[in-house]
């Protein structure tokens, strides 16, 4: 997993400056970007497919991810298992560009409509979505509690991309 090391500044970009909070009235009906980031400094984010509205995962932003996703076009997120700026598919090829991003009422969520390259998967594990598995609720549990998936078939070897890179996935 790439880490990008160039900043706005290298590559003749300005950065994204970020409103401060200054009234409710600002923050839900104005039209400045004051993203209120989380004790840690994360805002999330959901990732949907462009075309089908799928949602292919969750991600957590940090300021410099937020900038760099609007700067460039292309997701990044804030690895919180390995504490770096993670570019979305530097290392798999599965590089997922912004065709629309939005933030919530409040401004502590943000949403992004992409394409993916490649297969189109997003997930480290090989399927499409990392929400592959349904869990079962009310009276279905009274049959199984085990967790169904609804994706059966992997969109790639996470050997093949990955390697011998450490997994992201934390006990």
């Amino acid at each position: 997993m790439n880490i990008e090391s160039s900043s706005p500044q290298q590559t003749g970009q300005q950065p994204v400056g970020f409103a401060p909070r200054t009234s409710i009235e600002q923050v839900e009906e104005g039209h400045e970007l004051a993203p209120k980031f989380d004790l840690s400094g994360l805002v999330a984010c959901v990732t949907t497919d462009a075309d089908s509205g799928e949602v292919l995962m969750l991600g957590y932003m940090n300021e410099e991810a937020l900038q760099k996703t609007i700067l460039t076009g292309e997701a990044h997120y804030w690895s919180r298992s390995r504490e770096v700026i993670w570019h979305k598919g530097a290392t798999s090829g599965l590089v997922q560009k912004v065709i629309e991003m939005r933030v919530d009422d409040d401004q502590d969520a943000i949403w992004l409509r992409v394409k993916v390259a490649g297969s189109g998967a997003s997930c480290h594990v090989g399927y499409r979505s990392c929400f592959y598995r349904r869990v079962p609720v009310a009276a279905e549990r009274a049959h199984s509690d085990a967790l169904v998936f609804v994706e059966h078939d992997k969109q790639f070897d996470p050997v093949e991309v990955y390697g011998d890179a450490p997994n992201p996935t934390k006990l």
